[in-house]
């Protein structure tokens, strides 16, 4: 079987290979705990409830489509990634899966520290009152306005992304009279098993410093030579979505390696060592994430070993989840507008959002579960395609799923684990509103992003 080729893509839409997707639940009303967030469950009339409210009310009051977000399950996450880790290595909740002053405040709380890289997310993170030395700047083209604004502020960490960057990062914390404490990002030729866009190791890519050809140790000497630098550590990260420790493990020796190498040729053995984020999460039930403890012990375990190889003191090791945190504490309700079967291959059942809320499945190709949510149903299961409401035949939210065959126009349709990614990534493509996040813990709900409005984009044309 071929497929045509074209330039929008594969042509997925006029055949069904074989084996393409799994076969339906036995239950379609069952809430599979891997993917759905710890305070959500069904009530005795079979309606989804989080955080003890019922998906109708919610609907009632902030409309769809709209984020909702577990308040309960983030902060429990968040105190499992730092109970995990302990009090000798650090947890930076990654701002770029998604980032508000609420989730600011939450993480200040919790204890958690914080990772940026833009200007905004450090201005959020800054007025929402995380303390500045439990920031980390990333990024691979700052600029120069961003920098001076981390160095005034006294960011805990900027990670060095270039040669450039390590002169300009100098040249402005020596004009605040300051030592910036600083990070190398080394890529250490690791092909993470993701999808290409979001696999950060491999040399060919835009991020970091290569271990090659001696990029990285000359990067560490130069850093280690300006008086406006403190370099404490070497940073990695290889991809996102990733399951498999051994990218980690190969990772880890390639950057103790270089870590010897600068006590060899320097004298100086560097305290720190940022394995970055990229654990993934069940979209599926066919995902199988790790939990934090055994990821803390694993990481843990690689970096010991390589360093009683190398003879150098262990260093105090940093992570940096962020889909790991907020992306299953998060769904996305829909109402079912059209339903549109099409005799043997599949029903497209359209809601009111779509590519313009949840580009990750156009732009990844990712995958998601989707689940009837305001009420229940005996019927048989049915295959859809969830689609949107955009002029755009690749606006899929849900490319493949089984949904009840008595799905009707204004049911309430819900999709799991989308709190990374989707609000930070969405756009008003067709002049679409962005949805809301609204914040659900014990009973209580309450806007802490709201929802665009026609007036918002009307303010930003100027006609």
């Amino acid at each position: 079987m071929s497929r045509s080729a074209h330039p929008a893509g594969p042509r997925h839409a006029d055949v069904l290979p074989e084996g393409h997707y799994s076969a339906p639940a036995a239950d379609l009303n069952a809430l599979d705990e891997k993917v759905w967030s710890r305070t959500v469950t069904r009530d005795a009339d079979g309606a989804l409830t989080v955080g003890g409210i019922t998906v109708a009310r919610l609907a009632e009051e902030f409309g769809t489509p709209a984020y909702f977000l577990d308040e309960s399950d983030f902060r429990a996450r968040c105190r499992a990634w730092a109970d995990a880790f302990g009090p000798d290595a650090d947890v930076f909740y990654a701002g770029k899966a998604f980032l508000s002053r609420a989730v600011v405040r939450w993480l200040t709380e919790e204890g958690l520290n914080l990772d940026v890289c833009s200007g905004g997310e450090l201005t959020t993170a800054l007025d929402a009152g995380m303390p500045a030395e439990r920031i980390a700047f990333h990024g691979n083209n700052k600029t120069v306005a961003e920098i001076e604004r981390a160095v005034a502020a006294g960011v805990g960490r900027i990670v060095l992304d270039s040669f450039q960057e390590i002169v300009r990062v100098a040249h402005i914390a020596q004009r605040h009279g300051v030592r910036q404490r600083v990070q190398i990002r080394v890529t250490v030729g690791v092909e993470a098993h993701t999808h290409e866009f979001i696999a950060t190791a491999h040399e060919d890519q835009k991020f970091g410093i290569a271990l090659a050809d001696g990029q990285a140790a000359e990067a560490v000497r130069r850093a280690l030579s300006l008086d406006g630098l403190d370099l404490i550590g070497v940073h990695s990260h290889i991809g996102s979505q990733i399951f498999d420790m051994a990218g980690f493990e190969v990772s880890a020796r390639r950057v103790v390696q270089l870590l010897a190498e600068i006590r060899d040729e320097h004298g100086v053995e560097l305290p720190e060592i940022d394995l970055g984020g990229g654990l993934g999460i069940a979209y599926t039930s066919d995902d199988d994430p790790r939990e934090p403890h055994e990821i803390a012990k694993a990481l843990s375990d690689i970096v010991t070993r390589e360093c009683e190889a190398a003879k150098l003191r262990t260093p105090r090791i940093s992570v940096e989840p962020g889909r790991a945190i907020v992306g299953p504490t998060a769904f996305t309700l829909y109402e079912v507008g059209t339903i549109k079967p099409l005799e043997g291959l599949r029903t497209y059942v359209s809601v009111d959002g779509g590519m313009s809320d949840n580009i990750r499945t156009a732009l990844y190709d990712a995958e998601y579960s989707v689940a009837l949510v305001s009420r229940t149903s005996d019927a048989e299961p049915m295959l859809v395609r969830v689609v949107g409401k955009h002029c755009e035949s690749g606006d899929i939210v849900v490319k493949d799923a089984f949904l009840p065959a008595d799905l009707a126009p204004g049911d309430l349709i819900a999709v799991p684990a989308t709190g990374a990614y989707c609000r930070s990534m969405a756009s008003n493509y067709n002049h679409a509103l962005r949805p809301p996040v609204v914040a659900v813990r014990d009973g209580e709900a309450r806007v802490i992003v709201r929802r665009e409005t026609e007036e918002d984009l009307l303010r930003l044309d100027v006609g």
